[in-house]
């Protein structure tokens, strides 16, 4: 009896030392390693509460009210993910953790801290992306190894984030120009200047991956309000000192004539998007190897 006892409990114990040795396989370590089973006895999932839809249409990010509040009934999906903004050239001229500005729009560079170096400029291109436009600017940049800043209309960046991101991934960094450049836009209430500006980055972070800290107000359209609404979403803004109004179409040579005038310091004004920009890349073919010749170096702000 005390035979047949002891050859039941050999077995019982062999039976329980393969038990374990399998369920060690089956979860690849993750009892031995000290990771918990997920919830609920589900797969692991990095989305969690990322609930959150698109900003909805783009007409319920405009007058009707802010365009922060992500309780749409689409499907689950994951952001993308959120890296810091675009390198900038030469080395970093503004790290993103320092840059600040006035209280007031930046005009120049000297309105920026930390200061520029003493030979810089910076270019700036509105109202993109455009299909036929920004790719030609990416072009002509990439070719005079120019890192510019473009001002991005979150309509346009809905149509085409792909140009979005590529502008990210040349190296260039990105501006929030507000949803659909509504002008004058320092008249627009508190509300809708906040829903503007709240829309336009959202689809900015979700083409490019990028967060943007810098916002530009349509037609220059400053006012305290606009300058404190910019600050409430952590954005600098940003103006500029040389316009040659290129969107107006006024010539090739008066377009360049415009621009070689400036200084250093100086935040040039163009536009890649809102019609015919054939004059202005004709002028920047120009502008920019004569303003390089003279000393001055191109940064994205």
């Amino acid at each position: 009896m005390e035979e047949r006892d002891a050859g039941r409990r050999r077995i019982l114990g062999a039976l329980a030392v393969l038990t374990l040795a399998s369920l060690v396989a089956r979860d690849g370590g993750d009892v031995l390693g000290g990771r918990p089973p997920a919830p609920d006895g589900g797969a692991r999932s990095d989305a969690g509460s990322d609930a959150g839809s698109d900003a909805g249409s783009d007409a319920g990010s405009g007058a009707n009210g802010p365009a922060g509040h992500h309780q749409g009934a689409g499907a689950l999906r994951r952001p993308p993910e959120r890296r810091s903004p675009a390198a900038v050239p030469d080395g970093g001229a503004f790290p993103p953790a320092s840059l600040r500005a006035r209280r007031r729009p930046v005009h120049s560079l000297s309105d920026l801290a930390p200061a520029a170096p003493g030979n810089a400029i910076a270019l700036t291109i509105d109202d993109g992306p455009h299909p036929e436009w920004t790719p030609r600017m990416l072009d002509l940049l990439a070719e005079h190894d120019v890192r510019a800043t473009f001002s991005l209309i979150g309509v346009h960046v809905r149509r085409h984030p792909r140009l979005a991101e590529r502008i990210v991934r040349a190296g260039h960094q990105v501006c929030n120009h507000s949803m659909r450049h509504p002008m004058p836009f320092d008249r627009l209430t508190p509300r809708r200047m906040t829903a503007e500006i709240v829309a336009a980055q959202h689809r900015i972070e979700d083409a490019t991956g990028v967060t943007a800290r810098l916002f530009r107000a349509p037609g220059g359209g400053w006012s305290r309000r606009v300058v404190e609404v910019a600050g409430e979403h952590g954005l600098i803004p940003v103006d500029w000192d040389v316009d040659p109004r290129d969107w107006s179409r006024p010539g090739t040579r008066r377009i360049a004539r415009s621009m070689l005038a400036c200084r250093p310091g100086a935040i040039l004004l163009c536009h890649d998007g809102g019609g015919d920009r054939s004059e202005t890349i004709r002028a920047l073919r120009t502008v920019i190897p004569r303003l390089k010749h003279r000393g001055l170096t191109f940064v994205a702000l």
